[in-house]
C-alpha cells in the first residue's frame, strides 16, 4: 500500500510543479519516478517514446504507465489489478492539481489582466519553461536513444539531424518524419 502513496505523492508534485508542458516536466517526471527506482533509464525513454507516439499529453501518458508498472514491480506476482488500480490513481492524481490551479488562477489572472506583476510574472516564467524544455532535450540525449558505440551514436544523430532540416525546411506533414525515421533506425541497426 505505501507504493501508492508514494505515487500519490510523486504526482502530486509533478502536477503542482510541473508547469510549461510535456517536455518542460520531463526532468520532474524522472528525477520522481526513476530515481527511486520504479522504471528504468531505457523505460524512461520508452515511454517518453510512446507518450509522443500516443494521443495526449505525455505527463498523463507516463502516469498511467508508471501506475501500472510500478505498484507490480513493488510487489512482484501481485495481480493486474493493483496495476489498473495504480494507472487510476496516478493518472487523477496528476490531473486534479492542473484542473484545481487553472480553474483558480484563471479566475485571479482574469480579474488582474492589465497588472504588471502578472504581466511580470509571465515574462519571468518564458525562458523558465524555455530552459525546461532544453533540459529535456538533455535528459533524452542518452546512451538509450543513441547508442553507446560510436557507429550508433554518429548514425542516431545524422537521423535526428536529418529529420531536423526535412521538418524546419520543407512542408512535408511529421508523421511522415517519424515514419522515414523509424524505417531508417529498422534498417540501420
Amino acid at each position: 500500500m505505501s507504493i501508492y502513496l508514494k505515487l500519490i505523492w510523486s504526482y502530486l508534485k509533478i502536477g503542482f510543479f510541473g508547469f510549461g508542458g510535456g517536455y518542460a516536466m520531463l526532468a520532474l517526471i524522472e528525477n520522481e519516478i526513476v530515481s527511486p527506482g520504479w522504471i528504468t533509464e531505457k523505460m524512461f525513454t520508452d515511454i517518453v517514446a510512446i507518450s509522443q507516439m500516443t494521443p495526449g499529453p505525455i505527463g498523463i501518458n507516463s502516469a498511467t504507465y508508471i501506475g501500472y508498472a510500478a505498484p507490480l514491480k513493488a510487489m512482484p506476482g501481485a495481480s493486474p489489478l493493483l496495476g489498473i488500480l495504480g494507472s487510476l490513481i496516478c493518472t487523477l492524481v496528476v490531473v486534479i492539481p492542473s484542473f484545481l490551479l487553472v480553474r483558480y488562477a484563471g479566475h485571479f489572472v482574469r480579474r488582474h489582466r492589465d497588472s504588471i506583476a502578472i504581466e511580470g510574472i509571465f515574462r519571468g516564467l518564458r525562458p523558465v519553461v524555455i530552459g525546461l524544455i532544453a533540459s529535456a532535450a538533455l535528459i533524452l540525449m542518452n546512451g538509450e536513444n543513441f547508442g553507446y558505440e560510436t557507429r550508433d551514436v554518429l548514425v542516431s544523430v545524422a537521423i535526428a539531424v536529418i529529420a531536423l532540416a526535412v521538418n524546419l525546411c520543407t512542408k512535408i506533414h511529421p508523421i511522415w518524419i517519424i515514419c522515414a525515421a523509424g524505417l531508417s533506425g529498422f534498417i540501420l541497426f
